[in-house]
C-alpha cells in the first residue's frame, strides 16, 4: 500500500492529470523500436536483459539478429551456450546471455515452454529481478506491475523532488511505491513503456527538456527549480587501472585459445591467453608470459615479437593489455588441471565467441600475416 503522507503529490486530481497527459504525449513521441512491434513475452523478455546497462541503438542490431536465429524459447533452451555466446558477443555483461539460456532451459522443464504469468515464478528464473519481471508482465501480458530502472527512478524523483539517494533503501521503497501509485488499471504495459520513454528522451540526467515534457506542470522538482540536482548523485570510484599481456601463441599456422571458466572475468568465452602482469621491461614481461602460459595451458612457449597495445575498460577497471606473439616450443596440457584450449587458423576464429580484446587480435590475425614456426606477425598499429 501506498503511504500517502510519503506520496503527498499523488492526490486523485494529481494522478488523473498525469495519466491523461502521458499516454497522449507517448502516442505522439514513441520512438519505433522492434521490440515494441510484438506482445510475445520472449521478445519483451529478450530486450529488457538486452537493455540492462546497455544503449538503445547498440542493442537494435543485436535484438533482431538473435531473434532471427533463435525465435523461441524453445530454440533458446535448445542452443549450445557456445552459439548464444556468439550471438552475444560485444554487448558484454556476458552472465546476461548464460543466465537468459539457463532460465529458457527452466522454462522448456518446467512450464511447457510457455513463459509463466505468475510473478513469483517469473521472479525465480535466473536473472530476472523486480524490474525485469514487472517489465515482462506489464508489456506482454497487461498486468498492473510496476517498474524501476534507472530512467523511471531519474523521472519519479524530480516528480516527487526526492533530494534523497534513490538506490537506498529508503528512496527505493519511496519510488518503487510511486511507481505502484501512479499505474492506470487501463494498458499498465504500455503506461509503463511511456514513463521510460519520457525519461530517457526528455527527463535526461544531465540536461533535463522541461520546456518539452508533458507533465512540466506536475513536477515538483521543475517548480522548485530543483531538477538540476535531482536525483541525488553518487560518486563514482575513480577507476583503478590495471597492466595486463596476452600470448598470440602459434604453432604450424595455427594459434592458441583457451576457454575462461566460470567465475572468471568472460566466463564460456574464448581468448588469446591473459593475465595480469607486474613487470614493466620486456624481459620481466616475458618471463611472467611464459609462466603464464604455462600455468593456463602447460605448454612451453618461446617470447616474441610486441604486437599491439589494446586499452579497454571493464566495469571500473581501466585495462592496458599489451599483446605479445609467441611461439610454441613443448608441453602437456591436461584438461583436469588446465583451462580448455584449442589450435585454430586465424580464418576459423571467427567460428568462436571472443571477449572484445580478443576479437580485436582475431581481426588483426585474419588481415594479417600468420608466421611461418617463428610467431604471428602484426605490424603494430599503435594504441587503441
Amino acid at each position: 500500500m501506498v503511504d500517502d503522507s510519503q506520496l503527498p503529490l499523488l492526490d486523485a486530481a494529481w494522478l488523473r492529470a498525469f495519466r491523461r497527459k502521458l499516454p497522449a504525449w507517448y502516442a505522439r513521441n514513441a520512438r519505433d523500436l522492434p521490440w515494441r512491434r510484438s506482445s510475445d513475452p520472449y521478445a519483451v523478455w529478450l530486450s529488457e536483459v538486452m537493455l540492462q546497462q546497455t544503449q538503445v541503438e547498440t542493442v537494435r542490431p543485436y535484438f533482431e539478429r538473435f531473434l532471427r536465429e533463435l525465435p523461441s524459447i524453445r530454440t533458446l533452451a535448445e542452443a549450445a551456450e557456445h552459439r548464444i555466446l556468439q550471438l552475444w558477443e560485444g554487448l558484454g555483461y556476458y552472465r546476461r546471455a548464460q543466465q537468459l539460456h539457463r532460465a529458457a532451459q527452466v522454462i522448456q522443464s518446467e512450464h511447457e515452454g510457455r513463459f509463466p504469468q505468475d510473478p513469483a515464478a517469473v521472479r525465480r528464473l535466473p536473472g530476472i529481478g523486480r524490474y525485469t519481471a514487472g517489465a515482462i508482465l506489464s508489456i506482454a501480458f497487461d498486468q498492473r506491475q510496476p517498474i524501476l530502472e534507472a530512467n523511471t527512478a531519474r523521472l519519479l524523483s524530480r516528480l516527487l523532488a526526492y533530494g534523497g539517494d534513490p538506490a537506498s533503501p529508503a528512496g527505493k521503497r519511496l519510488l518503487w511505491a510511486a511507481a505502484e501509485a501512479l499505474l492506470p488499471r487501463r494498458s499498465p504495459g504500455r503506461f509503463n513503456q511511456a514513463l521510460m520513454e519520457l525519461g530517457s528522451q526528455v527527463c535526461r540526467p544531465q540536461a533535463p527538456q522541461c520546456p518539452e515534457c508533458p507533465v512540466a506542470t506536475l513536477c515538483r522538482a521543475r517548480i522548485e527549480g530543483r531538477q538540476m540536482e535531482i536525483p541525488l548523485r553518487r560518486r563514482k570510484p575513480p577507476a583503478e587501472a590495471v597492466r595486463e599481456a596476452a600470448a598470440v601463441v602459434s604453432r604450424r599456422g595455427r594459434v592458441l585459445l583457451v576457454q575462461w571458466p566460470a567465475g572468471r572475468r568472460w566466463a564460456g568465452l574464448w581468448d588469446f591467453p591473459r593475465f595480469a602482469v607486474r613487470g614493466r621491461r620486456p624481459p620481466d614481461i616475458h618471463r611472467e608470459l611464459v609462466e603464464n602460459v604455462r600455468r593456463l595451458t602447460g605448454l612451453c612457449v618461446r617470447p616474441g615479437l610486441h604486437l599491439k597495445t589494446l586499452r579497454h575498460g571493464v566495469t571500473r577497471f581501466r585495462i592496458t593489455l599489451d599483446c605479445y606473439a609467441a611461439e610454441y616450443l613443448a608441453g602437456r596440457h591436461l584438461p583436469q588441471k588446465h583451462l580448455p584450449i584449442r589450435w585454430l587458423r586465424p580464418a576459423e576464429l571467427e567460428g568462436y565467441p571472443l571477449s572484445s580484446t580478443g576479437r580485436k587480435l582475431a581481426g588483426l590475425l585474419a588481415a594479417g600475416q600468420p608466421g611461418a614456426g617463428a610467431g604471428v606477425v602484426i605490424q603494430s598499429e599503435g594504441d587503441s
